[in-house]
């Protein structure tokens, strides 16, 4: 139960901080409603459930030894990002420009999360913190059901924020300066990905302590690292 329970934490707090799912669902929110964003919605949690998938058959392992390839999925998220950043800057009002308020499509949000930064980030450590070698299979189902329950209505809140936005937005400007705030919120997204480097979080400091204690504090820098 012990271990439920920090899990059940962990995977609250990865789905429910600020981060490109959330920020562009508070945006499609806001722009085409609830229930027009709900094949974005579910996108993003059954790509999320392939990628545990595919890294529970060893995908972690070659990434692990595949720096270049990690780099590449870190240039490929940024360009994309900046790509929906530059669309939202685009939108000017849901009267004047109705055909431009489209959310993410399921197939679209599913492939988002392949280049999503903090999608890699959760998936990658929850796989490697809270399944268990001798148990394999059942800890990995329990991993991927608690993203599935606990996940989904907490991204979902926040796309009915902004739906909850939507109807003060249609005057006015309102909703181009909401859409551009989302959109510098969403290019902020990517300092974890390029302004903090892998090294610092398994960097041990050398002291006299003994081994052990270096390798919890490293742990735990890792762990509150990817919940950016």
């Amino acid at each position: 139960m012990e271990q439920i329970f920090a899990l059940v934490g962990f995977v609250a707090v990865m789905t429910g901080t600020p981060g490109p799912n959330n920020l562009m669902l508070v945006s499609s929110g806001a722009n085409a409603g609830f229930i027009r964003s709900l094949p974005h919605i579910l996108g993003i949690v059954i790509g999320c459930q392939i990628m545990l998938l595919c890294i529970a058959l060893g995908l972690g392992q070659l990434l692990s030894h595949s720096p270049s390839l990690i780099n590449g999925l870190r240039i490929t998220g940024a360009l994309y990002l900046l790509w929906l950043a530059w669309q939202l800057v685009r939108n000017r009002s849901l009267q004047d420009h109705p055909q431009q308020q489209q959310p993410l499509t399921f197939i679209q949000a599913a492939l988002f999360q392949w280049v999503n930064p903090k999608a890699w980030m959760m998936t990658l450590t929850g796989v490697a913190t809270f399944t268990q070698p001798h148990n394999f299979t059942p800890s990995m189902l329990l991993l991927a059901g608690t993203f599935v329950v606990v996940g989904l209505p907490l991204i979902s809140s926040w796309n009915l924020f902004g739906a909850a936005l939507k109807n003060g937005l249609k005057k006015g400007k309102h909703l181009r300066y909401f859409n551009r705030v989302m959109a510098v919120l969403l290019v902020a997204s990517l300092y974890p990905t390029f302004g903090i480097q892998p090294s610092q979080a398994s960097e041990v400091q050398p002291s006299s302590s003994p081994a052990p204690q270096p390798e919890l504090k490293r742990d735990k820098l890792e762990w509150w690292m990817s919940v950016m």
